[in-house]
């Protein structure tokens, strides 16, 4: 409740107000009318107009007003358009899964938070071995392994049944063996995305990486693993 609250008080100040009035102002056509800028469709009265944040607010990120009151993160949209990004009252998109795959140091993880919204599943080993270690990034315990195999087998077994009600799901790994690669994405009815970076480049970024600056030689055998067994 607490959450709601924090929000509905944002959306009922003054602030958020004007700036909703000053962009329909901004943003209305000759005759004084909004057009969706989704559907493209126009809307008729004012009321009607959501200011939608491309950037989901949250509790977290309410108060930062370079989010929460940027116009450029803040689009006009329609009633119908607004329950669609929002996945409200039936509008729930088929859910989709991509697997992520290339070396080391390729940008797999980034390019997942820069295409992934807020309610989507990640599956990243890296990411899950923290979760149950608490260990720093890249910190690896290895009396862990088989437990951080089984939470992502659990994870990839609701994907592959659709469990749950997730948006879109992103599998993240180096995937190098083509036959592992095709018959996972097979299983799981899942778009490859392959992360087409070259040795060099890995390495490169390895070296500026501050948080492996301990574990250089390590990654670099990674990467060097990961060329070697690659196939198209």
């Amino acid at each position: 409740m607490a959450k709601y609250s924090i929000l509905q008080n944002f959306y009922a100040s003054s602030k958020w107000r004007s700036l909703r009035f000053n962009l329909i102002m901004e943003r209305s056509n000759s005759k004084g009318i909004v057009i969706c800028e989704k559907c493209k469709k126009p809307i008729l009265k004012p009321i009607d107009v959501h200011g939608h944040h491309k950037i989901e607010l949250t509790p977290e990120n309410v108060n930062d007003y370079s989010i929460s009151l940027n116009p450029d993160n803040i689009e006009l949209i329609c009633h119908e358009c607004h329950d669609k990004e929002h996945h409200r009252f039936g509008y729930r998109p088929s859910k989709r899964v991509y697997l992520v795959y290339g070396p080391p140091m390729s940008g797999k993880s980034t390019f997942v938070k820069e295409n992934m919204e807020r309610g989507d599943l990640v599956i990243d080993m890296d990411k899950l071995y923290k979760a149950i270690s608490l260990q720093s990034n890249y910190d690896k315990p290895d009396n862990l392994l088989m437990n951080v195999i089984g939470v992502r087998n659990l994870l990839i077994d609701n994907v592959k049944t659709r469990y749950g009600k997730w948006y879109n799901a992103w599998i993240v790994g180096g995937y190098a063996d083509k036959y592992k690669r095709e018959m996972t994405a097979d299983a799981l009815g899942a778009e490859l995305v392959y992360m087409d970076v070259s040795k060099e480049e890995c390495y490169s970024r390895l070296k500026q990486d501050e948080e492996r600056q301990y574990r250089i030689k390590e990654w670099q055998e990674y990467i060097d693993r990961w060329f070697q067994s690659y196939s198209v």
